[in-house]
């Protein structure tokens, strides 16, 4: 079976429909910072940089009076539940492996516990870490980050220059094929 790329997601018209609510460049700036921090941390870069690009599928905007009302966000986000069930049947649809499927929904569905009661850091597996990290790394106050623009052809390009890399390293590291996150 051949790799489902990041290009091949992205492309699909359900991660479209999902990216341009919690914005395109927000969801390829920690693609690629995942991919960087899966490859410190020895961690599946393949799996790291298709959880990084799917991680807020499921973001729903919540506004008031035509204005974005953060707070009322935060208040009811579930976001992470939602993305991880849309990230699962995606990649079910787009034929990838469903272990693989189920791996990248669990990390979405764990890259913040912004809707839980409790932290997750002490249970997070290193993908999810790797995940959490990256969404951290690229978020700014009040939501923001979700509202920095990227062109889609631009996207592509970064994403297609991902996915040379992670062909790369897969081929130099067989084991790296492997589920292991």
């Amino acid at each position: 079976m051949s790799r489902i790329t990041l290009v091949d997601i992205f492309k699909h018209r359900i991660t479209q429909k999902y990216l341009q609510r919690s914005g395109i460049n927000h969801a390829v700036s920690v693609t690629s910072y995942a991919f960087s921090f899966a490859q410190d941390y020895s961690v599946n870069v393949d799996l790291a940089a298709k959880a990084a690009l799917l991680h807020d599928m499921g973001h729903y905007e919540w506004y008031r009076d035509g204005k974005w009302d953060y707070e009322e966000y935060r208040k009811h986000d579930i976001h992470a539940i939602k993305g991880a069930e849309r990230a699962h049947k995606l990649l079910i649809r787009l034929g990838e492996d469903r272990l693989v499927a189920k791996e990248v929904s669990v990390a979405v569905l764990l890259h913040t516990d912004s809707y839980l009661p409790f932290d997750l850091t002490a249970i997070r597996t290193p993908l999810q870490a790797v995940i959490y990290e990256a969404d951290v790394k690229d978020e700014q106050p009040l939501g923001f980050h979700h509202y920095k623009q990227m062109d889609k052809q631009e996207a592509v390009k970064i994403l297609k220059k991902l996915d040379d890399k992670i062909e790369e390293h897969l081929d130099n590291d067989p084991d790296s094929r492997k589920l292991s996150s």
